[in-house]
């Protein structure tokens, strides 16, 4: 299977939330591409993640792709993308409950659960 993507956000977010944890084994990161910039070639699984955003990965190696909410583009894992590797971590999201083993470097916004959780959806029961 091969992703193409011919614009995109040129940044980097990073979750600590428990679901982005879990799937990624620590942190996980991505950056954004509006759907109709997304060209996807192959057999891809898809899995309902929460009740609006699915998660998607390759049925042949299990590499993650991508987070998807029901009403935006994607954000996809930059490790895909040799390009993504120059793209700068502009945000931390649910900073507080990061492993102590991933302290990301730099002046970026870090943003609490509390903060986070006020002003976008998320998962109720979200906990470490």
């Amino acid at each position: 299977m091969s992703v193409s993507v011919s614009a995109y956000t040129p940044e980097v977010s990073a979750c600590h939330c428990r679901l982005c944890r879990v799937w990624s084994g620590a942190v996980q990161m991505g950056f954004e591409a509006p759907v109709d910039a997304v060209h996807v070639r192959g057999d891809v699984r898809r899995y309902r993640a929460t009740p609006f955003s699915e998660r998607a990965f390759c049925p042949t190696c299990g590499t993650a792709l991508w987070l998807k909410d029901d009403t935006g583009g994607y954000e996809f894992v930059p490790g895909l993308f040799d390009g993504a590797r120059e793209l700068p971590l502009v945000r931390e999201v649910y900073a507080d409950r990061a492993f102590a083993c991933v302290p990301l470097a730099g002046t970026h916004p870090r943003v609490s659960r509390a903060d986070y959780e006020r002003i976008n959806p998320h998962v109720e029961g979200d906990t470490p």
